[in-house]
Parts: structure tokens; sequence; C-alpha cells
């Protein structure tokens, strides 16, 4: 069984947590564009070789497996923080923000929730635990990162037909050369992230938003 060990590693968990949730982000990186945090919680029964950290999956297998597990899972919540509120409050706090907020979104309290990373948010009341490169060691936290991945790659793909000038359908705000010259020749939009470095370098010297 592919990736069997990503299974068996929730399972030995659910013998003291028998309902275990997985949290992930998507696009803490990209210059522009929200990050996306998703929690998921899966039936004991559930198993897809294909299921694995979601930057290790085609993106053919990732919408193949977003549709199944929002079908299959017991739970799940995504949310979206927006640009807006990355700037305001930071990358991590958004991050860290979106995490608590999927995890509280669900109808389902967990008993555990497996938090991919090495930080969590502070005062969460859900008992939780932080694991390193933790999507490619449980198959909830893989879960997660797909719901997140694909839910952000939908709404950057959006975005393209809005701000077709920076490619954002292939690049999903990455901080590619592509993207860095299209900054360069169009100055930013308004879903780019003001506070990031070669976004804020581009303002200070362009002080102006594309509103093409």
């Amino acid at each position: 069984m592919k990736n069997k060990h990503l299974f068996d590693n929730d399972l030995f968990l659910k013998k003291e947590y028998s309902c275990l949730a997985g949290t992930d982000e998507a696009g803490r990186g990209p210059l522009a564009g929200p990050v996306v945090c998703a929690s998921v919680i899966l039936p004991d029964t559930f198993y897809h070789e294909d299921l694995n950290d979601s930057k290790k999956v085609s993106e053919q297998k990732r919408n193949n497996l977003f549709d199944i597990i929002k079908k299959e899972a017991i739970d799940y919540s995504i949310v979206i923080i927006e640009p807006e509120e990355i700037d305001k409050i930071n990358i991590l706090n958004a991050t860290l923000k979106g995490i608590q907020q999927s995890l509280t979104n669900l109808e389902h309290l967990p008993d555990l929730a497996l938090i991919d990373g090495n930080v969590s948010p502070k005062n969460m009341q859900i008992n939780h635990m932080c694991v390193k490169s933790g999507d490619a060691k449980h198959a909830c936290i893989a879960a997660a990162s797909i719901l997140a991945k694909v839910t952000r790659d939908n709404i950057m793909t959006e975005y393209d037909s809005i701000y077709p000038q920076y490619g954002f359908a292939k690049h999903k705000g990455y901080p590619v050369a592509s993207h860095l010259k299209a900054l360069e020749e169009h100055g930013q939009c308004f879903i780019h992230r003001t506070t990031y470095k070669p976004v804020k370098e581009i303002i200070e010297r362009m002080g102006t938003i594309e509103n093409n």
C-alpha cells in the first residue's frame, strides 16, 4: 500500500485520541493573494494511495483528492486570510489566525489536532501538537494540505482573469522571475502583499497601484 505510513501514524494516535484533526496552510511565501488554512478529520477507514504532502502530488491528482477528501471527511474547515490582513498583522500571525479559525470552525471537537510545522496559536483551547513536516507523516495533515493548496490555487487562477498581466495562474503569486518582471512593468495590484520586500520596493519606486 502506497504511503501506508501516513495512515498508520494516524491510527496509532487514534488509539488514544479517537477524534484526530490535521491542520495545514498554503501560501505563506507568495507576494500576492491570501494564505489559506485547512483542518480535516478523516474516518478510520479512509485510504487513498495518492494522498501525500500536496507539494509532492500532481495538480490533477490534487484536484481529484480535493473532491474525495471533502466528500469522505468526517469534518473539514477552510479559512482564507486576505492580503490586507496579512499586511496588517504579518504573515506568521495571519497564518496562526487561520489555523486557529479552521480548527474552531470544525463541527466536531477533535481530541487532538496535529498542526504542520513548529509553531501553534497562543491560547488555543483545543488540545494540539505541532509536527514538523507533518504533511509527509500524517494522513490528516496531508489531507489538510491538499484542501488548502487546491483552494488557494483556484483563487489565484480566478485572479488571473482579473489581472492577466501578472501570470497568477502559472506561478500562483510566488516570486518567480516572470512575476518579478511583471511587477517591474505594471506595478502592484490590489492583491499584492505590500509589506513583502519586492512589492514594497516597487511601491517606493512607482507609488501607484495597478487598476487594470
